[in-house]
This record gives C-alpha cells, structure tokens and sequence, in this order.
C-alpha cells in the first residue's frame, strides 16, 4: 500500500521568480511546486528547468516538499522529468492526463531518470490533473494507473475551456467531484475545491468555499497567492479540539468494544465503526505531520 503525504497546502511558484523562490520556503505550505508550465513563458522554459537545482533546496528548507509542475508535450515533459529529478525533486505534477498509459509512460520516464542519477526507485511521487473533457471518462481510471500516484485533482480553467464553459462552481461541480469520488475509490488524496481559483478579493467567501469542499471530501489544494496559504491549512487541517475529541472517541469506542457492547453514547450521541474510522483517519493524519 502506498504512503500519502499529509498535504494540506501546495504553494505555486514560478520556477523563473528568484524573488518569489527566496521567499516560499517562508509561506508555511505543505508543499511548493516550482511551475515549469503555465506561469512560464515559452522561451524561459530552458532557463526554468536549469533553475531547478538551485531552487528546490531553497524552496524545502522551511519542511515542505519540493514538487515541479512538468509540461504536457512529450518532448518537453521529458526535458522537465530529467531536470526535476536530477535537482531531487520529491513529486511531480503531470498536466492534462490522457489516461492510465499516459500516466503510465510518464511514471517510465520517470523511472529511467531516478535510475541515472542512482536515486531509490519509486522515491519520486506524482499529483495527477485530468484538464480535458476527453479524459473525464478515465478518471478512475488514471487514479489506479500507477502507485506513484498520489493525489489527483481536476482541472479549473483549461477544463472549463475545452468543455465551452465558464470556470464556475456550477460548471466545475460534476468533474471535480468525479475526481474525488476516483480518488478515494483508488486510495489516494483529491486534489482541489468546489470553486474558483478567486479568493484575494473575497477572504471570507474563500474561507466558506474551502470549507464545504473539505466537508465534500477533499483532502488538499493548491493556490496561488501566499495569503492563501494559512486559510487552507486552517480549514482543510485539523485544529487541537477536533483532534483531541478523536482521541476521546476512539478510547471511548475501543473500551466499549472490550466489554463486549456494540452500541455506544460518546457525549451525547451515538457512535458506530464508520464514525470512529473517520476519527483515526483524522488522528492518522495529526500524527504524520
């Protein structure tokens, strides 16, 4: 069985921005994901790339992990799997999957690169985004493609786009539930929220945004602006009560079963085995971080 991170947070950083880079390791995200992609210009990807090995150490040493977002051509998302695994990067985000065998060749690549610069193999994990309404199909799919994979999430603007509509909550609704339903069947984290990528202009809003996704089954998401950063960790994290009223349930749930009763009252409500795994999910994920 593979181990998932405990991300809550996944920082964008343009892997070009030197002052942005200086700075993400003090932002408090999970995770920083250096941007080979959209957030860089087609003749800066070759100054991107070299960018990487000075910018993942940086970028870590506040104890997040360093992932690289690769791009979707072949060719070029071969040149970026080479330069992201050869500065050590911890994952990878693979853009507009296709499917399973194109998660698949990814992961081979992959592979070969770990294997010539005599890193473990497998060390290098990777975040799935299904971007096109061709892939929509094979989200399940794609979710159980490869034990690299750790997180999946569906895409917000270029979705919205290649299904001719607006990247609203109502138009994103379905795929971005698809993507969650696909990643928990398959066991690993869903990406994303029930939403936009707006937020600076509406705190509030995003913070009730955010939390409704969570209560929906969201486990992480990413962002963009570093204000961002601390809303989602509080709201898609687990506060000291929650985690201490899991700790009460679980012994409360335990010492029942012990002596032999099967129904039991955990202040002021009955509590069943479904209830109490969501408790130990939540310690789990307490005591990883």
């Amino acid at each position: 069985m593979r181990t998932l991170p405990t991300w809550r947070s996944l920082l964008y950083v343009p892997a070009t921005r030197e002052s942005f880079i200086a700075r993400a390791h003090t932002r408090g995200a999970d995770a920083i994901i250096l941007d080979l992609e959209d957030a860089v210009a087609p003749a800066e990807k070759p100054a991107a790339r070299a960018a990487l090995a000075g910018a993942i150490p940086r970028v870590r040493q506040g104890g997040a992990e360093a992932c690289v977002r690769i791009n979707r051509p072949l060719r070029m998302a071969a040149l970026d799997i080479e330069a992201a695994i050869a500065a050590g990067a911890d994952a990878l985000v693979l853009t507009k999957l296709m499917g399973p065998d194109h998660v698949r060749l990814l992961s081979e690549l992959i592979a070969e690169s770990e294997a010539a610069h005599g890193i473990p193999p497998g060390r290098t994990r990777c975040i799935g985004l299904v971007e096109t309404a061709e892939a929509l199909s094979s989200m399940e799919a794609i979710a159980r493609a490869d034990p690299r994979l750790v997180a999946l999430g569906a895409g917000g603007e270029d979705l919205a786009t290649d299904l001719g509509a607006e990247p609203s909550p109502d138009a994103l609704y379905v795929p971005k539930m698809m993507a969650v339903l696909a990643a928990r069947a398959a066991g690993i984290l869903p990406l994303g929220f029930i939403g936009t990528v707006a937020g600076l202009s509406d705190p509030e809003g995003y913070r009730a945004m955010l939390r409704r996704s969570r209560k929906l089954g969201f486990a992480c998401a990413s962002c963009v602006h570093p204000s961002q950063v601390p809303v989602i960790n509080e709201e898609y994290g687990d506060s000291p009560e929650a985690i201490d009223q899991a700790r009460r349930m679980v012994a409360a749930f335990e010492a029942a079963l012990a002596s032999g009763i099967g129904a039991v009252s955990f202040e002021g409500r009955m509590i069943d085995e479904p209830v109490v795994e969501r408790a130990r999910r939540l310690l789990a994920r307490a005591g990883d971080r």
